[in-house]
C-alpha cells in the first residue's frame, strides 16, 4: 500500500512525519490537515512538486517519503468578515462629520472676503479671560447701539463655536459693519471688499476696553479700566532729544500700547531685530527753540508688558512713483523668549 510520511508547513508552521496514502482519495489527506491547522478542506490549496494538489486525484504528482508539502489557506476564525457599519473616508464626510471624527473645533463661515473678521474673532477667543468676559456680557438687545451690538454678536459666535458647531457670522458680519461703515465697502460686482486684520484688531479692542470691565484677582495691586487694559496693555517710557539742539530739555513721557509693530524689509529677518528697530526712531516735528522743524531722536523702552503681546507684522508698504501698497513676503524668524 503506497503510504507515505511527509513533512507538511503551512505558514511559519511545519508539521513532520504526515501519513499520506495515495490509495485513499484527497479529501482524507485534507481532512487530516484540517485537523492539524484548522483550515477547511474548501480553504485549503496544497503544493506539491508537480503541480497543486486536486480534490480527486493524485495524478501528475511527484510523492515520495520526505517531500515537502506545501499548505496554503486561513482558518475561517482569522479572516475578517464585513463591518455591520461600512467604514465612512475622509473624502466623502460632510463638514459635520469631519469636524467630528477629527475632533476639530467648530469654524467661521467665509461670507466673501470676511476672512479678516473671522481670523480676528477667533483669535481673541484664544484669550480665556477675554472670551469668558465676553460670554458674560450682557446688553439690552442688537438693536440699540452699534458697539454693543458687535460684542453681543461675538458673545453668539464664540457661544456656538465653543459647542464645536461651525457658524454663519452673518449677525457679526452686519454688526461690525454697522458700527465700522468703512469695513461695509464693496468692490467690483457687489462683493465685499478686501480689508486689513489689523484694522479690525484695533477697532475691536476700542470697542471691548469700553464694554468690558476688568477682572477681579486677589491680591491686586493695579487697578485697570477694562479687562483688555489688564491682559493686552502695555506701557513705553520715552525719551524725546531734539538731535539739533543740546540746549533744549529731554522730555520723558509714558506711553501706552496695545501691539507692538515688527517692520518688515530686507534686512529685518528676525521678529526682535524688526521689534527693537522700532524702539529707537527719529522723527519729525517742530522745535519751540529753534522755532522751526527739527529731528528728534525718539528711545523708548518697554515698562510693562502685558500678559499677551500683539505684534503686528507690517507687510505692506507705500510706493508714491506707483500709488501702490505691495506685499512684502519675506520669511521671519522669531525665538521663544524675546529681548532679553
Amino acid at each position: 500500500m503506497p503510504v507515505y510520511s511527509v513533512k507538511v508547513k503551512w505558514g511559519k508552521e511545519t508539521y513532520p512525519d504526515v501519513e499520506l496514502n495515495t490509495d485513499e482519495e484527497p479529501a482524507l489527506f485534507k481532512a487530516q490537515l484540517f485537523a492539524l491547522t484548522g483550515v477547511t478542506p474548501d480553504r485549503q490549496k496544497i503544493m506539491v512538486k508537480g503541480g497543486i494538489l486536486k480534490d480527486n486525484s493524485w495524478k501528475g504528482l511527484t510523492i515520495k517519503d520526505g517531500i515537502m508539502v506545501m499548505l496554503m489557506g486561513t482558518k475561517e476564525e482569522d479572516i475578517a468578515t464585513e463591518p455591520a457599519k461600512k467604514p465612512l473616508f475622509v473624502e466623502d464626510m460632510s463638514e459635520a462629520e469631519l469636524a467630528s471624527a477629527m475632533d476639530m473645533p467648530g469654524g467661521l463661515e467665509n461670507l466673501g472676503n470676511t476672512c479678516y473678521i473671522n481670523a480676528t474673532v477667533q483669535c481673541l477667543k484664544s484669550v480665556p479671560e477675554l472670551k469668558n468676559s465676553i460670554i458674560d456680557f450682557t446688553s439690552e438687545g442688537f438693536g440699540f447701539e452699534p458697539t454693543s451690538g458687535v460684542v453681543s454678536a461675538m458673545k453668539d459666535v464664540y457661544s456656538r463655536l465653543d459647542k464645536n458647531n461651525n457658524a454663519h457670522p452673518m449677525l457679526l458680519v452686519t454688526q461690525i459693519m454697522s458700527a465700522f461703515p468703512r469695513f461695509a465697502e464693496r468692490g467690483e460686482g457687489g462683493h465685499f471688499a478686501q480689508q486689513d486684520a489689523n484694522e479690525l484688531f484695533l477697532e475691536l479692542m476700542t470697542v471691548l476696553k469700553q464694554k468690558l470691565p476688568p477682572i477681579k484677582a486677589e491680591n491686586q495691586i493695579k487697578t485697570y479700566s477694562s479687562v483688555i487694559d489688564q491682559y493686552f496693555g502695555g506701557s513705553f517710557l520715552c525719551q524725546m532729544k531734539n538731535t539739533e539742539c543740546e540746549e533744549e530739555t529731554v522730555k520723558t513721557d509714558a506711553e501706552d500700547f496695545l501691539q507692538l509693530s515688527c517692520y518688515i524689509s530686507q534686512e529685518v529677518k528676525y521678529l526682535e531685530n524688526g521689534l527693537r528697530l522700532k524702539l529707537k526712531e527719529h522723527i519729525t516735528k517742530r522745535s519751540e527753540i529753534l522755532d522751526r522743524d527739527s529731528v528728534y531722536e525718539k528711545t523708548s523702552q518697554i515698562k510693562r508688558l502685558p500678559a499677551y503681546l500683539t505684534i503686528q507684522m507690517v507687510r505692506f508698504f507705500y510706493k508714491e512713483k506707483e500709488n501702490v501698497k505691495p506685499k512684502i513676503c519675506y520669511n521671519m524668524y522669531f525665538i521663544y523668549a524675546l529681548m532679553n
